[in-house]
């Protein structure tokens, strides 16, 4: 997967959890099974920016960016701000 096909995903899932986001009630109104998903969504996000950043961040200190690779997702979540 290149940047641009990873900039896609992101955009997509990104319109997928708006959608979500946009329920009348708020992420309260959601059933079981959309909060699932909008849970799984902001997982798969977290990991795919954290991929596209490995890639960017190879690129600049001449590695190949296609070395990176999708970490689980304990590893992106557990990252501190």
């Amino acid at each position: 997967m290149d940047d641009h096909d990873i900039v896609k995903r992101i955009d997509d899932l990104v319109e997928e959890e708006h959608r979500l986001r946009s329920h009348p009630s708020g992420a309260r109104g959601l059933n079981p099974d959309e909060r699932e998903r909008l849970a799984d969504l902001e997982v798969k996000l977290d990991q795919l920016w954290d991929l596209l950043r490995q890639r960017r961040a190879r690129r600049e200190m001449g590695v190949n960016p296609d070395q990176a690779h999708l970490r689980p997702p304990e590893t992106v979540e557990g990252y501190q701000q």
